[in-house]
């Protein structure tokens, strides 16, 4: 049975099918099929959702929405891989991928600054480099604004926003929203509460993930192996402070979208329909439930 989520969290609350095992890395894992994984959004009570790997639903901006709209989704944005550094950029990848993301009714253009489009290994960037960075960014946000979406930064494992110091360097030499990644910038070495609590103001974008800090640790495992390890957890039951987290966004009066993304690996055969994957986003949403203000508190806001 449908169900409508009253989380009282503050802002909206939305998923993405990564938490489905649905993922562009090659070699991944299973991918489900997009009917069920947004019909078992639909029985959640989720009614948004962040766009998946570019293939995965139709090229035609149209036919995706539709797929959308049979299961009563919203489409929140999409993540999208862009080269900044270099002397060049690309423009016209980026306001092909902005005009198909507000075609399908997205807002976010969620930007992940790569090394190159076929994600090689991040090399540390030079100070001019990071001020072209910067520079080219506010290029590319121009550009999503005229296609009718908000492009804000992700930080990411393997691209250039990964590291402590390289969260730092870019919040020096950027001026473009980010979208606080609670895993990622966890995995990295930045702490998710300090981010939220100091650059609440810079926030225009969260994905909420738990992480086992145990397996981020190892050096032994590439980011698909250590998903496949059990990285990301259920909301709550990983080290990244979750309840931390939305009480410092609630502070600096965060009220945007809230993206459960808990990046899952289906190794094995497909999982029964509501279980697995369903079941470990349940967990999350129940989870965060237990995050709603007091009712008092609620009153005094």
């Amino acid at each position: 049975m449908e169900r409508q989520i009253d989380s009282g969290l503050p802002g909206r609350l939305a998923a993405a099918p990564i938490s489905w095992g649905v993922c562009e890395v090659p070699g991944w894992g299973r991918q489900l099929a997009p009917e069920r994984v947004f019909g078992e959004m639909a029985q959640l009570g989720i009614t948004a959702t962040e766009l998946g790997p570019l293939g995965w639903l139709p090229h035609d901006s149209a036919a995706a929405k539709r797929i959308l709209d049979r299961h009563g989704l919203q489409l929140v944005g999409g993540f999208v891989p862009v080269v900044v550094h270099e002397p060049e950029l690309d423009t016209d990848y980026a306001r092909r991928a902005a005009a198909h993301l507000a075609a399908a009714g997205g807002e976010l253009f969620v930007a992940a600054a790569v090394q190159t489009l076929g994600w090689a290994t991040p090399v540390p960037l030079t100070d001019e480099q990071w001020q072209r960075a910067g520079d080219h960014l506010d290029t590319l946000a121009q550009v999503a604004r005229e296609e009718g979406v908000e492009l804000v930064l992700h930080p990411h494992v393997d691209t250039l926003v990964e590291t402590a110091q390289d969260v730092t360097r870019a919040l020096e030499h950027t001026r473009v929203p980010w979208c606080l990644d609670t895993g990622h910038l966890l995995i990295g070495g930045t702490d998710p509460v300090a981010f939220a609590t100091e650059y609440g103001d810079r926030i225009g974008h969260v994905h909420f993930k738990d992480v086992d800090a145990r397996v981020a640790a190892r050096t032994d495992l590439t980011l698909m192996e250590a998903v496949q390890h059990g990285l990301f957890q259920p909301l709550g039951r990983g080290d990244a402070r979750i309840d931390e987290v939305v009480a410092a966004l609630r502070r600096s009066g965060y009220n945007r979208w809230l993206v459960l993304e808990q990046d899952l690996a289906i190794t094995g055969s497909e999982p029964p329909v509501g279980t697995g994957p369903a079941q470990d986003v349940a967990t999350s949403i129940a989870f965060l439930s237990t995050l709603a203000p007091s009712k008092e508190e609620a009153v005094n806001r």
